[in-house]
């Protein structure tokens, strides 16, 4: 079965679907893998690793799908019209089409109409059995580390306090607004580097969360935010009354952070508006935002996906695409291992392929399309009755 890994072509896009580690164990699952040149070097992975690994070297798009069964891509393969490739049209048919997808309607016809199985790896059902496939989690908590790194780089201060003999400098407040994956672990790296950090979150659990990490809780608290979770753990689109109390609460005390840092991502949604032009007009001269959502319309009404931005008053608001691409080689390492896992827990030994039972919940909840049907239930036409 030959597996054919991908080199990402969408615009800030620098991670690889499959590292030298995993080519290995999928060789051992009885895998034959191609890799197509160039695709681990924005990940710090040259070409002649790969090929240490045993994987086969590929010139080109076309070389590398020849006779694929699976394909492992980060984003989703370019159509026509979207690039110098074509890539959906060089999958071969029948072939099972692994990664973070962008899942829509639209999406999943394209597929089903090209004969492709695909699996949209960011529609994974957040239950136990599934976490070490999750991709959302792993690149989300490496997104959250970046975020308060790069603040960090931006901040024209010290982040811990630091007594010397010309004097004292303060340690730098911190307020990270959403305590999902990133907003916990943009919490923690804010700690470890001296902060003084508090956060906000409208789900009810996060509280303790943010507590149990050292931060201070601040936020506005209703009986509408008792519901502000879905089963799955993801945080609901609230009311506007709800974001304008919510509003009310963060204002004043946005006005005195150093550094604040937006993580707050609704699912299927743009992301929602936290931090208002008339917010960021009340920040100190030297601040930095940091808006992890950019890619999604950013938390941040000023905003500029791809750019920063520095404000009139001399607030620096990062907006770039991407986080998780921005520390490559963990994130690309992460999400291999979260694709490995995913086939490794359906691979049936004897066939040396994989195995997906249509009734499996994990199976159920990221598979798109199979034999050129749509069967994702949130994309599939209605039965007739």
């Amino acid at each position: 079965m030959r597996l054919a890994v991908l080199k990402e072509r969408r615009p800030a896009e620098t991670r690889v679907a499959a590292t030298p580690e995993t080519v290995k164990k999928f060789i051992a699952l009885g895998c034959s893998v191609a890799v197509e040149a160039g695709a681990g070097l924005a990940s710090g992975i040259p070409d002649a690793d790969y090929a240490a690994a045993g994987a086969e070297l590929a010139p080109d798009a076309g070389a590398v799908l020849k006779d694929a069964a699976i394909v492992l891509k980060i984003r989703a393969p370019l159509a026509a019209g979207e690039g110098a490739v074509d890539e959906l049209s060089l999958i071969p048919r029948g072939a099972l089409l692994l990664g973070q997808l962008g899942a829509d309607e639209a999406a999943a016809h394209a597929y089903a109409k090209a004969g492709i199985d695909a699996g949209a790896m960011e529609l994974l059902p957040r239950i136990t059995r599934a976490q070490s496939m999750d991709i959302l989690s792993s690149q989300a908590n490496l997104a959250g580390y970046r975020a308060v790194v790069e603040a960090a780089g931006a901040y024209d201060r010290a982040f811990p306090m630091l007594m010397t003999a010309a004097g004292t400098i303060s340690a730098a407040s911190v307020f990270v607004m959403g305590a999902g994956v990133a907003g916990l672990q943009a919490i923690a790296t804010a700690r470890r580097l001296g902060g003084r950090v508090s956060a906000t979150d409208v789900r009810p659990a996060a509280k303790e969360e943010i507590r149990s990490l050292g931060a201070a809780f601040v936020g506005y608290e209703s009986e509408e935010s008792k519901q502000a979770q879905t089963a799955g753990g993801y945080a609901k689109q609230l009311s506007a009354e709800f974001y304008a109390e919510q509003a009310k609460v963060v204002a004043a005390h946005i006005a005195k952070q150093d550094i604040v840092v937006t993580t707050a991502l609704v699912q299927g949604r743009r992301a929602p508006t936290l931090v208002t032009a008339e917010m960021v007009a009340a920040m100190k001269p030297g601040s930095v935002i940091v808006d992890i959502a950019a890619d999604a319309g950013g938390n941040v009404a000023l905003t500029k996906p791809g750019e920063m931005v520095v404000t009139e008053n001399g607030v620096k608001i990062l907006g770039w695409h991407n986080w998780p691409g921005r520390i490559a080689g963990a994130s690309s390492s992460l999400f291999a291992r979260n694709l490995l896992t995913l086939l490794t827990t359906f691979w049936d030994k004897e066939a040396k392929a994989p195995k997906l039972p249509a009734e499996d919940e994990i199976v159920r909840g990221v598979l798109l399309t199979r034999g050129g049907a749509v069967v994702h239930p949130s994309f599939a036409p209605a039965k007739a009755a």
